[in-house]
């Protein structure tokens, strides 16, 4: 497509556009352009956002109003974060805009009938090297044609919820440095999904990829509604050192209503690993190749399709944890393997 003025394509962005595309476009659009397989899609940019935001504040104060919230008064924060977002949902788009994001969403159908999508928060100062700012923001899944405006919207909301404005409050993050693009990017129909820390989460031993999954969406394990399967596997030899099998009984998969539903896992399935040994070691190779690209240890989000088998990349980020604890001191190679497994998941990516 020509060059637009509020959207840009994974294939045309790269972590260096975080500023305009967020830490989520960016990544995704560096992993595309690395050759990773990423399910397709584009950013509505920071521009749009800040446009929005102009015009609302010709109007009355809105980011003043943040910066002078003390972050331990969490009524005033509550309220300003209810007026803020009502605000902003309640705001038309322009025409321009509205007419770029359907052209764009057109196209990721192709000939074929508009696709289901995810719209995916990607503010500006999250997933950096330095520090997660991943699950303050909203995510949207199995979103229908008519639904993708008011979703762009809440995202854009979202970055005024009272765990984000409190995040920012906590850490002295100017409200000036703080931005929001949005990801839409086509839906994967996820036989599995889940993800995998390029370096032992629990000892920050860069030998082993440790790597989790569960039936269905990624959303399940993400809310910690299902206890995932776990590996770690030696990054080197492939070695299969801890294998983990819980019993799965529930997975997230679309809603015919739109959005996403919990269904029961079937009796033959909730007790069966999730993935196949290949998939293990076909993920081990990707874990290797993006941290090869990125430089650095990293968290990435994956799923496998339920209809090619083709695994892809929904997300990477930096591991910061031990990326941190390096500054001071070196990890150590651990000899039990069972002290790699963990689960993290307690909010939304």
């Amino acid at each position: 497509m020509a060059a637009a003025k509020y959207i840009s394509w994974f294939a045309d962005i790269g972590l260096q556009d975080r500023l305009r595309v967020g830490g989520k476009g960016g990544s995704l659009g560096e992993l595309h352009r690395g050759g990773i397989q990423v399910p397709p899609g584009f950013v509505v940019r920071t521009e749009a956002f800040e446009d929005l935001i102009d015009a609302l504040e010709r109007r009355s104060p809105l980011r003043p109003r943040v910066e002078e919230l003390a972050a331990d008064d969490l009524g005033s924060v509550g309220a300003l974060s209810r007026d803020l977002r009502a605000r902003i949902e309640e705001t038309p788009m322009p025409a321009d805009l509205q007419q770029e994001i359907r052209a764009a969403y057109a196209s990721l159908g192709g000939s074929g009938p508009p696709p289901a999508v995810a719209v995916r928060s990607s503010a500006t100062t999250e997933d950096s090297a330095e520090a997660s700012f991943a699950g303050l923001q909203d995510t949207y899944l199995w979103v229908q044609a008519d639904a993708v405006m008011g979703r762009i919207r809440s995202c854009w909301a979202s970055l005024y919820s009272l765990e984000s404005l409190s995040y920012r409050r906590r850490h002295g993050i100017a409200e000036s440095t703080v931005a929001m693009a949005v990801v839409v990017q086509t839906m994967v129909d996820a036989r599995t999904a889940g993800v995998m820390f390029t370096r032992s989460p629990i000892s920050g031993d860069r030998s082993v990829i440790t790597i989790e999954g569960a039936w269905g969406l990624g959303s399940a394990l993400v809310g910690g509604e299902v206890t995932p399967d776990r590996w770690v596997v030696a990054k080197v030899t492939g070695e299969i050192s801890v294998r983990e099998v819980s019993d799965k009984a529930i997975r997230h998969a679309q809603s015919p209503a739109g959005g996403v539903e919990e269904l029961p896992v079937e009796e033959s399935l909730r007790r069966e690993p999730c993935l196949t040994d290949g998939e293990l070691q076909s993920l081990r190779a990707i874990g290797r190749r993006v941290e090869r690209h990125y430089g650095r240890p990293q968290d990435i989000e994956w799923a496998v399709d339920r209809h090619t088998g083709q695994i892809l990349l929904l997300q990477s980020r930096p591991e910061t944890v031990w990326s941190n604890k390096d500054k001071q001191t070196a990890a150590a190679k651990v000899s039990d393997p069972l002290l790699h497994v963990m689960s993290i998941f307690g909010g939304k990516r």
